[in-house]
C-alpha cells in the first residue's frame, strides 16, 4: 500500500489526502491523487449538483476492484466547517447527513475513497419538499444508451408541452438521466406521482421502447422509467461524479443536441476536465429556473380518471403505502 499524505490548496481551504499513489483504477493505472485531481478540476460543477444536499457517499476504500459501500450517515470527524442536515429515512428513523457547501468538501470526501456523490433532491433548509425532478432512463437487457437517449428526446418534447424544461446526463453507465428544477412545494409522494405520470406518458408515446413496469419479468428490452427514484431516501449519481466502471467514466452533463451522438465512455477522469474547461457546467443553468408540477399533477389525474391508472409499487424497505398495490411478483401471484 503506498504510503505519505499531502495537502492540497482547495479554493483557500487545507485538504489532507492520505497515501495519494493508492491505485483506484487499476485497469487504467488511475491512482488517488489522479481522483482528487479530477475533483479539483471539475470542482464547480460537481459542487453545484450537491451544494446545500444532504449527500450519501459512496465508499471505495480499496478502489473499484474491492470491496465498497454507501455512508448516508456523516462520519466521526467531519470537519466543523462541513454542515450537516437531518433526513428522515421510510423506516421513520432519523440521520445526519453531510451537505456540501464548498468545494473542500468534495476533496475531504474524496480522501475517504468516495468516488460517486449521492445528493438528496432537497436542501438542508427544507428536507421535506424536493427541488429537484429526476427521471432515470434505464435501459434493460437488449437495449442501451442509444435507446435511452431516444427516449430522452421524445421526453423532453413530452416535458415542453407541460411547460417545463429538462436538462440531461449521462448515469456513467449505459442510462440517460434528465433534471427538472422545480419549486420545493410539493411532498415526495407528490413529485413521485408526477414521475409517475411521466414514465405512463412516455411509455404511451413510446410502447416499443419504454416500459414503466416495476416488476422485471414485465420489462422486456426496453427503456425503464425508474419512477422510484423519486422515492424518499433515493438518489442517484450526481452530476460529474466519477463512476465504479473500469474506466472511470463520469456520470457528464451533456448539451441535448449531443445526446444522440454521443457514447458514455467518452466521458471519463481524462476527458471531462478539458471538457469542463471549454464549456463549463452545462446544467448550471438551472440554478435559475424553478418550474411548478401542476400540469403534470393534472395529467396524473387524467390518467387516473380516465385510465384507472393509480398507484405503483413502492421499493420493499418502504412501509405500505395508501393505495399501493401488491408487492407480490406477479409470476408468483399467479401461482397462488
Amino acid at each position: 500500500m503506498a504510503a505519505g499524505a499531502v495537502e492540497l490548496d482547495v479554493a483557500g481551504r487545507t485538504v489532507r489526502l492520505s497515501h495519494p499513489d493508492k491505485t483506484y483504477y487499476p485497469e487504467r493505472g488511475f491512482t488517488k491523487m489522479d481522483v482528487a485531481q479530477y475533483y479539483l478540476a471539475v470542482a464547480d460543477g460537481v459542487l453545484r449538483g450537491v451544494r446545500d444536499r444532504p449527500t450519501t457517499m459512496q465508499r471505495f476504500p480499496d478502489g473499484v476492484e474491492g470491496e465498497f459501500f454507501y455512508q448516508k450517515r456523516a462520519p466521526k470527524g467531519l470537519p466543523e466547517w462541513l454542515p450537516t442536515a437531518r433526513i428522515a429515512f421510510p423506516s421513520g428513523r432519523f440521520a445526519d447527513e453531510m451537505c456540501p457547501t464548498e468545494p473542500a468538501a468534495v476533496l475531504w470526501a474524496a480522501n475517504l475513497g468516495c468516488l460517486t456523490f449521492h445528493p438528496w433532491p432537497v436542501r438542508r433548509g427544507d428536507t421535506e419538499h424536493p427541488d429537484e425532478l429526476r427521471i432515470d432512463l434505464d435501459p434493460q437487457p437488449g437495449t442501451g444508451f442509444a435507446d435511452a437517449a431516444r427516449a430522452a428526446h421524445e421526453l423532453r418534447a413530452l416535458l415542453t408541452e407541460l411547460g417545463l424544461r429538462g436538462w440531461p446526463k449521462t448515469s456513467g453507465g449505459r442510462g440517460v438521466h434528465v433534471y427538472v428544477p422545480i419549486r420545493p412545494e410539493w411532498t415526495f409522494t407528490e413529485v413521485r406521482r408526477s414521475a409517475i405520470a411521466l414514465a405512463r406518458a412516455l411509455e404511451r408515446r413510446l410502447p416499443e421502447l419504454v416500459t414503466s413496469a416495476w416488476w422485471k419479468e414485465e420489462r422486456g428490452e426496453k427503456v425503464f422509467v425508474d419512477y422510484n427514484q423519486m422515492a424518499r431516501d433515493r438518489t442517484i449519481a450526481s452530476p460529474y461524479s466519477l463512476r465504479s466502471r473500469p474506466r472511470a467514466t463520469v456520470s457528464t452533463p451533456l448539451h441535448w443536441e449531443e445526446l444522440s451522438d454521443v457514447e458514455p465512455e467518452d466521458f471519463d477522469l481524462l476527458t471531462v476536465p478539458p471538457r469542463f474547461a471549454e464549456l463549463g457546467d452545462l446544467h448550471a443553468e438551472m440554478e435559475d429556473h424553478a418550474f411548478g408540477l401542476e400540469s403534470v399533477l393534472e395529467l396524473a389525474d387524467r390518467q387516473a380518471a380516465d385510465d384507472g391508472l393509480g398507484e405503483m409499487p413502492y421499493p420493499p424497505d418502504h412501509p405500505k403505502m395508501p393505495g399501493e398495490p401488491s408487492r407480490v411478483q406477479p409470476s408468483r401471484a399467479k401461482k397462488k
